[in-house]
């Protein structure tokens, strides 16, 4: 198990954390999280185990596409995808800009919803993103069904761009700079 990337503690919380994703070694856990009826979004639903460990393995060797593991206290409990716009997902449907990071996140499936959550991994998420200098505006593509994540992205900044048409689904192209995110923390930069 590699050492966290990127740590943050929440008030509330505790602590969340980031590694990278082990495609062989996570492959069990990632298959329980993607094929559960809550994750429709992530469009794995069908997938066997060997599926999921082939597509984290693509990832894990492709160098515009990341997955980040998510731990909360220690234990597995999100999943998280950095890509470059540029060169993945939005190729012909943005237009990408130097610093534009595209993401998606995913949080595991669970009998005991605790409140705040799913929003402190969001913004354990835009905190590790924006850790990166270089990185000027966060992008995403969520399913223009997904209302649940539309309440939430905005919650940490994202302003809907428009609605586009991708291979797979309908989508709310959304950006979030920096300055966006730290006003919704209550920082100014």
């Amino acid at each position: 198990m590699s050492t966290p990337l990127f740590t943050r503690t929440d008030p509330a919380l505790g602590e969340f954390a980031l590694r990278p994703v082990d495609p062989s070694g996570d492959a069990a856990l990632l298959h329980r999280w993607v094929t559960d009826p809550k994750a429709v979004f992530w469009l794995m639903q069908d997938c066997d185990l060997a599926a999921v460990e082939k597509e984290f393995a693509r990832i894990a060797a492709d160098p515009f596409h990341h997955a980040f593991l998510g731990l909360h206290n220690s234990t597995p409990a999100f999943l998280m995808e950095r890509y470059d716009p540029a060169h993945r997902e939005l190729v012909g449907v943005h237009a990408a800009e130097p610093g534009d990071v595209g993401m998606h996140f995913l949080v595991a499936p669970t009998d005991t919803p605790v409140h705040g959550f799913t929003l402190a991994v969001l913004t354990t998420v835009m905190e590790m993103l924006f850790a990166d200098p270089g990185t000027r505006r966060v992008v995403v593509e969520p399913d223009a069904r997904n209302t649940a994540v539309h309440v939430l992205n905005k919650a940490v900044g994202f302003e809907v761009l428009r609605t586009v048409s991708l291979p797979s689904k309908d989508a709310c192209l959304s950006t979030c700079t920096r300055d966006q995110f730290l006003a919704t923390r209550g920082e100014n930069r």
